[in-house]
């Protein structure tokens, strides 16, 4: 799965982890995307979907 949503193409974004002794090692944040069941123009199909466009009703869940 890829680690990129396909509405708003949100995905993995990395930089500096810092510690207490101001040590800069490489991270990367992942963003929380979901693979879900999308009612797209009366198809059913399964897209990987950020929680950000889930809860702002960028895309409809099919049940």
């Amino acid at each position: 799965m890829a680690r990129k949503c396909e509405i708003c193409g949100k995905g993995q974004v990395s930089g500096n982890k810092v510690s207490h002794s101001m040590i800069h090692t490489r991270r990367k944040w992942n963003a929380n995307i979901q693979s879900v069941k999308v009612n797209d123009n009366g198809t059913i199909r399964r897209a990987n979907v950020c929680t950000r466009c889930m809860r702002s009703g960028k895309i409809v869940r099919a049940i």
